[in-house]
């Protein structure tokens, strides 16, 4: 009797205890690759700087390239004027958790990388039980394990928003399909508070709202009563998402004069919007000599293609998402892939790939197949090492 019921609760959590089971494999294994990788390879020509020295794992994870403006957002606030690269570039609600969090670790650093796990954590958990209740079970655990061994998925560890977005992003399209509009509406304001593209959320769960009202009209009443129809006011709720950007423009203007004055220091990393079909323009210009031979010789911008590859892939599985009327789904992916190509660089391209959720849904679906599964884990799995190596000793990957 006990070993049933045993078998029963396993079951019955398995939403909890199966992604924090991959969340450990996948934690573990990247922390390998980067503490090994970090004695051994040379580091780059970039110059670094190290806040822990005397941390492998704490230095890698809380000392890399942008990590450094959201530690000294919470710690010394916004910098603008007399800086090379302005800080307030960068959306607030990150760090003001992690100046929050600094309260119970005594150290910053300690907070954000704590912040970036528990947010990856709960997010996959949430994904879990999103792609379960909408397809099934084996679904469900496909989609987190290519969400957790994502190329870039080490960056849901580190000192970035990605974890925090994605989490949140999940959330109001979770919260949504459970008819809690408001509280969809206030999470999508926590999003575009974090980042810019959190705005996407208005559209999305405009869409989501008008696809349940669609659905909840056909339906026939069930055996708990009628489905309940979307109101006017829980459309309200699903406009809120640009708030949260409103809100940071509104003391941007009253700290620095200027409410646009993030887009104006994301110029100093030469980001100014631009159609992107000028942007891939660019990269597939024939070279002097030669598509074949620049390969050979090692002369393209393998970085940039790598990041155009993924958006090209995303962008499709958007396609895929609308044809298969997935319509929420698809244009959170289709707008989440095409509003950072606009930016006028290719740049960073592959993060911002990963937070789009509803692409790993899909994937999971589709990784029924064993062909399918195995291509995705040996590609993904290669290439994770590959980049986490990379970003450990300070190479550009996003």
């Amino acid at each position: 009797m006990n070993s049933e019921r045993g078998k029963f609760q396993l079951i019955q959590y398995r939403w909890l205890w199966m992604p924090l089971v991959v969340f450990i494999i996948t934690r573990l294994g990247v922390a390998a690759v980067a503490y090994f990788s970090t004695p051994i390879i040379a580091d780059s020509n970039v110059p670094p700087y190290h806040i822990r020295p005397d941390n492998i794992l704490f230095d890698v994870f809380g000392s890399r390239w942008d990590t450094g403006f959201y530690l000294s957002i919470a710690e010394e606030g916004y910098q603008f004027e007399n800086v090379p690269l302005p800080s307030v570039a960068f959306f607030p609600l990150y760090p003001m958790l992690i100046r929050a969090m600094s309260v119970l670790t005594r150290d910053p650093l300690k907070a954000g990388i704590l912040l970036a796990n528990l947010a990856l954590l709960a997010g996959s958990i949430l994904l879990y039980r999103l792609a379960a209740e909408d397809w099934d079970q084996g679904t469900a655990e496909r989609t987190i394990w290519y969400l957790l061994i994502f190329p870039v998925s080490f960056f849901g560890s580190a000192i970035y928003t990605e974890s925090l977005f994605l989490l949140l992003g999940i959330a109001a399209l979770y919260l949504a399909r459970k008819d809690r509009w408001w509280a969809a509406g206030l999470v999508s304001v926590l999003a575009s508070l974090t980042r810019f593209v959190g705005v996407i959320l208005a559209p999305v769960l405009v869409i989501e709202w008008l696809q349940q009202r669609k659905d909840a009209a056909k339906r026939v009443d069930n055996e708990n009563g009628s489905m309940r129809i979307p109101v006017w006011s829980d459309l309200i709720a699903a406009l809120l998402a640009p708030l949260g950007t409103l809100f940071y423009m509104l003391y941007s203007q009253m700290t620095f004069g200027d409410a646009l004055i993030f887009v104006r220091a994301s110029q100093a990393w030469a980001r100014q919007p631009e159609s992107p079909l000028s942007t891939v323009s660019e990269i597939i210009t024939r070279p002097a000599q030669g598509w074949i031979d620049a390969l050979a010789a090692g002369a393209l911008p393998l970085d940039n293609w790598v990041d155009l590859i993924f958006v090209l892939v995303f962008v499709g599985i958007g396609v895929v998402l609308l044809v298969q009327r997935r319509w929420s789904e698809g244009a959170y992916v289709l707008l989440g892939a095409l509003i950072p190509l606009s930016s006028g660089l290719l740049m960073s391209q592959r993060r911002y790939m990963w937070v789009l959720f509803p692409a790993f849904i899909l994937l999971g679906r589709w990784g029924e197949n064993p062909w399918v599964d195995k291509t995705i884990f040996v590609i993904s799995l290669l290439a994770l090492g590959l980049f986490t190596a990379m970003y450990a000793n300070w190479y550009w990957v996003g």
